[in-house]
């Protein structure tokens, strides 16, 4: 049973780490929620942006301020998936040979897959098992990742050259997907202060244990959501589809696949982390409407028109959202 202060603890827990990732990261306040979000439910998250944003900078300062594990894997053209995973080597001991297992970087608690889509398509499939069941399988025998345990992938546009799209089965396993934007002129201006003047970017220390990531988790499962609401996701979901009589006449007519039942869980599971981190005690419509785009985005599939005429995924979850609300 969670008590009032058990969640005040957490809540106030989770505050300190937000501020001291502030302290690093000028603005995106977004984009550091939506990580905490991924981290709060168990999910992983994508962030796609041109080079030199700082979303690598983000993660780094992420797993300095939880105080956990950090791996990062750089992908590139060339990458193979043991080199993600780790393999079988001969060892020699007492005159013996025999084979042992040497754990690659995906064994850590928090996972940068850095460029993920600048691999090939083989190479980010090994990361498929770890994302969804947490673990590892090199030949007969499987690994348990330790919790907590999320992936942070960033992506570059997939108009940028060298560039392979992530497959289907990949990108419905992520959480939610987010947009890391160019700074204002303010923040530019903040951003050459803090990192030209003084000793420069300083990782934060730990401000939360992989126990009070537990607990908050815990708590986060807990948080209630009316059953109007749990209907109303389903309607949101089911108005992606294009064979749904829910949908827009926009999803008909330019999307081939709509959301899985993955995206159903990211809404709810991704409301209860954002009422949870505005210290709400109930799942609000508010909260549903924080996270619908992020955990949708991704998930639709264009067909050849929608395509060829170059549509938003954006545009499409705003008359999503606009229909469903209506009705």
């Amino acid at each position: 049973m969670i008590s009032e202060q058990d969640f005040q603890n957490a809540a106030t827990t989770f505050k300190h780490l937000r501020t001291s990732i502030a302290e690093v990261i000028v603005n995106h306040e977004e984009i550091v929620r939506f990580a905490l979000i991924s981290l709060l439910c168990k999910g992983n998250v994508l962030f796609e942006g041109v080079p030199g944003l700082g979303k690598t900078l983000l993660v780094r300062t992420l797993a300095s301020a939880l105080g956990l594990k950090f791996s990062r894997i750089q992908f590139t053209p060339d990458l193979m998936p043991a080199d993600i995973v780790g393999t079988d080597i001969i060892t020699e001991k007492s005159g013996n040979r025999q084979f042992s297992f040497a754990a690659g970087p995906i064994f850590a608690n928090v996972i940068l897959a850095d460029e993920i889509n600048r691999a090939t398509p083989k190479t980010q499939s090994a990361l498929l098992e770890a994302m969804e069941e947490r673990t590892v399988t090199v030949g007969a025998k499987t690994y348990d990742l330790d919790e907590p345990y999320i992936v942070l992938a960033t992506q570059n546009p997939i108009e940028m050259e060298g560039t392979y799209p992530l497959p289907e089965a990949q990108i419905d396993r992520f959480l939610l997907k987010a947009k890391v934007t160019f700074p204002t002129l303010e923040d530019l201006v903040q951003i050459t202060e803090r990192t030209t003047e003084g000793p420069g970017i300083q990782l934060p220390a730990a401000t939360a244990t992989a126990s009070d990531i537990v607990t908050a988790r815990q708590i986060v499962r807990v948080i209630p959501i009316a059953a109007a609401l749990r209907e109303y996701v389903a309607r949101l979901v089911l108005a992606t589809h294009p064979e749904s009589e829910h949908s827009p006449a926009q999803i008909k007519e330019y999307v081939e696949y709509g959301g899985s039942p993955r995206a159903a869980i990211a809404l709810v599971m991704g409301a209860k982390a954002h009422a949870f981190l505005a210290g709400e005690v109930n799942v609000r419509r508010d909260d549903i409407e924080a996270v619908f785009k992020a955990a949708l985005t991704h998930r639709l599939v264009l067909n050849f028109r929608g395509e060829a005429e170059g549509v938003s995924p954006d545009t499409l979850l705003d008359e999503v959202w606009n229909k469903t609300a209506t009705n």
